[in-house]
Protein backbone atom coordinates (compact mmCIF):
# COMPACT_ATOMS: atom_id res chain seq x y z
CA UNK A 1 0.00 0.00 0.00
CA UNK A 2 1.00 3.51 -0.82
CA UNK A 3 1.79 5.63 1.48
CA UNK A 4 1.21 9.01 0.49
CA UNK A 5 2.25 11.02 3.53
CA UNK A 6 5.74 9.73 2.90
CA UNK A 7 5.82 10.97 -0.70
CA UNK A 8 5.02 14.25 -0.17
CA UNK A 9 7.69 14.31 2.66
CA UNK A 10 10.02 13.07 0.21
CA UNK A 11 9.01 15.51 -2.63
CA UNK A 12 8.05 12.16 -4.89
CA UNK A 13 4.82 13.97 -5.93
CA UNK A 14 4.98 14.65 -9.78
CA UNK A 15 1.07 15.13 -9.66
CA UNK A 16 1.64 18.22 -7.42
CA UNK A 17 1.98 21.26 -10.47
CA UNK A 18 1.09 24.37 -7.97
CA UNK A 19 -1.40 25.23 -9.50
CA UNK A 20 -5.62 24.12 -10.42
CA UNK A 21 -5.91 21.88 -12.75
CA UNK A 22 -6.02 23.70 -16.40
CA UNK A 23 -9.17 21.86 -17.22
CA UNK A 24 -11.04 22.59 -13.91
CA UNK A 25 -10.54 26.59 -15.17
CA UNK A 26 -11.59 25.77 -18.52
CA UNK A 27 -14.72 23.91 -17.30
CA UNK A 28 -15.48 26.99 -14.65
CA UNK A 29 -15.59 29.49 -17.72
CA UNK A 30 -17.54 26.67 -20.21
CA UNK A 31 -20.46 25.16 -18.33
CA UNK A 32 -23.29 26.86 -16.00
CA UNK A 33 -22.18 27.18 -12.10
CA UNK A 34 -25.68 25.22 -11.90
CA UNK A 35 -23.94 21.50 -12.01
CA UNK A 36 -22.24 23.01 -8.62
CA UNK A 37 -25.80 22.51 -6.88
CA UNK A 38 -26.47 25.17 -4.05
CA UNK A 39 -24.25 23.25 -1.08
CA UNK A 40 -21.40 21.70 -0.75
CA UNK A 41 -18.70 20.36 -3.26
CA UNK A 42 -16.38 17.36 -2.35
CA UNK A 43 -12.67 17.21 -3.63
CA UNK A 44 -11.46 14.09 -3.13
CA UNK A 45 -7.81 13.33 -2.92
CA UNK A 46 -7.40 17.21 -3.36
CA UNK A 47 -3.55 16.72 -2.13
CA UNK A 48 -2.64 20.41 -1.52
CA UNK A 49 -5.54 22.10 -2.35
CA UNK A 50 -5.32 23.72 -5.54
CA UNK A 51 -8.57 22.84 -7.26
CA UNK A 52 -10.62 23.29 -3.69
CA UNK A 53 -9.32 27.11 -3.21
CA UNK A 54 -9.90 27.30 -7.13
CA UNK A 55 -13.42 26.40 -6.55
CA UNK A 56 -13.66 28.40 -3.35
CA UNK A 57 -12.61 31.40 -5.27
CA UNK A 58 -15.62 30.90 -7.24
CA UNK A 59 -17.80 31.32 -4.65
CA UNK A 60 -18.50 27.66 -3.67
CA UNK A 61 -17.92 25.93 -0.86
CA UNK A 62 -15.77 23.06 -1.26
CA UNK A 63 -13.85 20.69 1.18
CA UNK A 64 -10.96 19.26 0.27
CA UNK A 65 -10.73 15.53 1.48
CA UNK A 66 -7.22 13.55 1.15
CA UNK A 67 -5.62 10.29 2.90
CA UNK A 68 -2.57 11.71 3.51
CA UNK A 69 -1.73 14.00 6.93
CA UNK A 70 1.34 15.70 5.20
CA UNK A 71 -1.08 16.77 2.11
CA UNK A 72 -3.93 18.17 4.77
CA UNK A 73 -1.37 20.36 6.34
CA UNK A 74 0.35 21.81 3.07
CA UNK A 75 -3.53 22.83 2.07
CA UNK A 76 -4.72 24.20 5.46
CA UNK A 77 -1.25 26.00 5.44
CA UNK A 78 -2.61 27.94 2.54
CA UNK A 79 -4.57 31.51 3.06
CA UNK A 80 -8.11 31.01 2.54
CA UNK A 81 -9.21 31.80 -0.93
CA UNK A 82 -13.12 31.43 0.44
CA UNK A 83 -15.32 28.67 1.64
CA UNK A 84 -13.27 26.01 1.85
CA UNK A 85 -12.24 23.40 4.26
CA UNK A 86 -10.17 20.14 4.50
CA UNK A 87 -9.99 16.91 6.04
CA UNK A 88 -7.77 13.71 6.42
CA UNK A 89 -10.33 11.29 5.70
CA UNK A 90 -11.10 7.76 3.25
CA UNK A 91 -13.45 8.25 0.38
CA UNK A 92 -14.05 4.99 -0.23
CA UNK A 93 -14.57 4.36 3.37
CA UNK A 94 -18.30 3.96 4.77
CA UNK A 95 -17.59 5.08 7.81
CA UNK A 96 -16.27 8.23 6.90
CA UNK A 97 -19.00 8.60 4.96
CA UNK A 98 -21.89 7.70 6.77
CA UNK A 99 -24.36 11.17 7.46
CA UNK A 100 -22.56 13.52 4.47
CA UNK A 101 -24.14 14.36 1.35
CA UNK A 102 -22.94 16.85 -1.16
CA UNK A 103 -24.33 18.75 -4.14
CA UNK A 104 -21.19 17.79 -6.50
CA UNK A 105 -17.78 16.13 -6.54
CA UNK A 106 -14.95 17.17 -8.63
CA UNK A 107 -12.78 14.41 -9.29
CA UNK A 108 -9.34 15.21 -10.10
CA UNK A 109 -6.34 12.22 -9.94
CA UNK A 110 -8.25 10.24 -7.28
CA UNK A 111 -9.92 7.83 -9.80
CA UNK A 112 -6.96 6.87 -11.84
CA UNK A 113 -4.76 6.55 -8.48
CA UNK A 114 -7.23 3.78 -6.93
CA UNK A 115 -6.80 0.50 -8.07
CA UNK A 116 -8.89 -0.26 -10.89
CA UNK A 117 -10.45 -2.73 -9.39
CA UNK A 118 -12.16 -0.51 -6.73
CA UNK A 119 -13.40 1.39 -9.51
CA UNK A 120 -16.58 -0.10 -8.75
CA UNK A 121 -16.30 1.15 -5.20
CA UNK A 122 -15.55 4.55 -6.01
CA UNK A 123 -18.83 5.27 -8.06
CA UNK A 124 -20.69 3.53 -5.06
CA UNK A 125 -18.85 5.91 -3.00
CA UNK A 126 -20.03 8.65 -5.35
CA UNK A 127 -23.55 7.90 -5.56
CA UNK A 128 -23.97 7.90 -1.67
CA UNK A 129 -22.28 11.51 -0.89
CA UNK A 130 -24.23 13.53 -4.15
CA UNK A 131 -27.99 13.82 -3.66
CA UNK A 132 -30.13 13.10 -6.53
CA UNK A 133 -29.94 15.74 -9.08
CA UNK A 134 -26.24 16.49 -8.06
CA UNK A 135 -23.54 16.02 -10.23
CA UNK A 136 -20.16 13.69 -10.54
CA UNK A 137 -17.76 16.58 -12.24
CA UNK A 138 -14.53 15.43 -13.09
CA UNK A 139 -11.50 14.95 -15.58
CA UNK A 140 -10.50 11.79 -16.70
CA UNK A 141 -7.14 9.63 -17.43
CA UNK A 142 -7.89 8.96 -20.86
CA UNK A 143 -5.39 6.44 -22.25
CA UNK A 144 -5.78 3.92 -25.02
CA UNK A 145 -4.61 0.75 -23.86
CA UNK A 146 -5.68 -3.30 -24.09
CA UNK A 147 -7.66 -3.93 -20.72
CA UNK A 148 -5.86 -7.85 -20.65
CA UNK A 149 -2.50 -5.92 -20.30
CA UNK A 150 -0.92 -5.48 -17.16
CA UNK A 151 -0.78 -1.70 -16.24
CA UNK A 152 1.48 -0.57 -13.54
CA UNK A 153 0.12 3.01 -11.78
CA UNK A 154 -0.75 5.33 -10.47
CA UNK A 155 -1.83 6.57 -12.44
CA UNK A 156 -3.68 4.01 -13.91
CA UNK A 157 -5.88 4.82 -17.38
CA UNK A 158 -9.31 4.70 -18.11
CA UNK A 159 -11.42 4.78 -21.22
CA UNK A 160 -14.64 6.59 -21.83
CA UNK A 161 -17.14 3.26 -22.36
CA UNK A 162 -15.71 1.70 -18.71
CA UNK A 163 -16.44 4.91 -17.06
CA UNK A 164 -19.76 5.36 -18.43
CA UNK A 165 -20.23 1.48 -17.60
CA UNK A 166 -19.02 1.88 -14.04
CA UNK A 167 -20.64 5.02 -13.16
CA UNK A 168 -23.99 4.42 -15.18
CA UNK A 169 -26.03 2.48 -12.45
CA UNK A 170 -26.34 5.34 -10.64
CA UNK A 171 -25.29 8.78 -12.79
CA UNK A 172 -26.06 9.46 -16.76
CA UNK A 173 -23.92 11.52 -18.77
CA UNK A 174 -25.09 15.11 -19.78
CA UNK A 175 -22.01 16.53 -20.94
CA UNK A 176 -18.11 15.97 -22.29
CA UNK A 177 -15.00 17.07 -24.00
CA UNK A 178 -11.64 16.64 -24.40
CA UNK A 179 -10.12 19.76 -22.67
CA UNK A 180 -7.86 22.48 -24.39
CA UNK A 181 -6.45 23.55 -21.73
CA UNK A 182 -4.02 21.20 -20.16
CA UNK A 183 -0.52 20.54 -17.87
CA UNK A 184 2.37 19.92 -20.34
CA UNK A 185 2.56 16.46 -21.14
CA UNK A 186 -0.98 15.68 -20.69
CA UNK A 187 -2.43 17.29 -23.59
CA UNK A 188 -5.34 14.74 -25.41
CA UNK A 189 -5.02 12.74 -22.76
CA UNK A 190 -7.80 13.58 -20.18
CA UNK A 191 -11.17 13.53 -20.66
CA UNK A 192 -13.88 15.62 -18.86
CA UNK A 193 -17.37 14.90 -17.55
CA UNK A 194 -20.74 16.03 -16.10
CA UNK A 195 -22.27 12.78 -14.46
CA UNK A 196 -25.68 13.74 -13.37
CA UNK A 197 -27.12 11.55 -10.14
CA UNK A 198 -30.43 9.27 -10.73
Amino acid sequence: MIDWSERYRKGETPWERGAPAPPLLELLDRVNPEIWGDSAVLVPGCGTGHDVRALATRGLRALGLDLAVEAYRRADAYPKAGGESYEVGDFLDPRWREGKRFSAIWEHTCFCAIDPLRRADYARACAELIVTGGCLVGVFFLTPYDPGEEWTGPPFPSGVEELDAVFSPWFEREISWVPEAAYLGREGREWLAVYRRH
